[in-house]
């Protein structure tokens, strides 16, 4: 293969994984999808885990949203950090059988879901240039799955209510259109659950089990700095690629 058919070659592919970079960040940022910040969580632990919920109608807003928690999975503790115009409440439910929670313990009450309200004048705006997130904190997670399913569901001010509830694909799979949001689980530490107490100490969270979270501002400036980060990646790619193709191009016309 010629050195000139070679840059070219490198240039397409280059820009092709710039834009690839792109668009996998549109994509994404269409579902509502789980994510954390600071520590992993672990199995048998606890962790910060973060709701997040754009916008895909176009004429209206979300006014609520929901996240269910699997009542095998044994939650019997949340609280969630507070969100400037919306109203958080944790719903618990008695089970007509006890489950087995991420510690070995029978446990029958359980966490069962947590529902977000907006106030007037505090829905995420209609279009897809919006989008808000929920944090909450968790405990004790299930030992016995790698990736927690956590269904939510998204109500519009227009009564619209979507369910993200399909489960994950097989690996290969086709993505659903309505995907449950789901978060990888690491394996438990020999520390146990101290470094998550010590995140959430840190974080100001209660220790009340309701509403009264608070996080600090460092993780949630950091995570935006990566999801940044990341798009400028893609944006390098493109502009590497396009440099590329264009000294291939006069490298050509010099030498012909």
């Amino acid at each position: 293969m010629s050195t000139k058919r070679f840059i070219q070659r490198a240039a397409v592919l280059a820009g092709v994984a710039g834009l690839t970079g792109l668009m996998g960040a549109g994509l994404a940022s269409a579902h509502v999808t789980a994510d954390y910040y600071g520590q992993e969580p672990q199995k048998g632990g606890r962790g910060l885990i973060v709701l997040r919920v754009p916008n895909e109608e176009t004429d209206a807003g979300t006014t609520k949203v929901e996240v269910a928690f699997p009542a095998e999975y044994g939650i019997t503790s949340a609280r969630t950090k507070p969100v400037p115009g919306w109203t958080a409440e944790i719903t618990k439910a008695t089970l007509p059988t006890p489950v087995k929670n991420g510690k070995g313990a029978d446990v029958a009450e359980v966490i069962s879901k947590i529902t977000w309200t907006a106030q007037d004048g505090n829905k995420i705006a209609a279009g897809s240039a919006e989008y808000q997130e929920f944090e909450f904190n968790a405990s004790t997670l299930p030992s016995t799955v790698d990736t927690l399913v956590l269904p939510a569901t998204q109500t519009y001010e227009s009564g619209k209510v979507v369910a993200w509830d399909a489960p994950p694909p097989p690996e290969g799979g086709e993505e659903p259109e309505h995907p449950a949001p789901t978060i990888k689980l690491a394996a438990a530490s020999s520390g146990g659950d101290h470094g998550h107490e010590a995140t959430a100490a840190a974080s100001g969270e209660q220790a009340s089990g309701h509403n009264e979270a608070s996080a600090s501002a460092g993780t949630d400036n950091t995570a935006r700095w990566l999801g940044g980060a990341g798009l400028a990646v893609g944006a390098l790619g493109l502009g590497v690629g396009a440099g590329a193709t264009i000294r291939a191009r006069k490298s050509g016309k010099a030498s012909s």
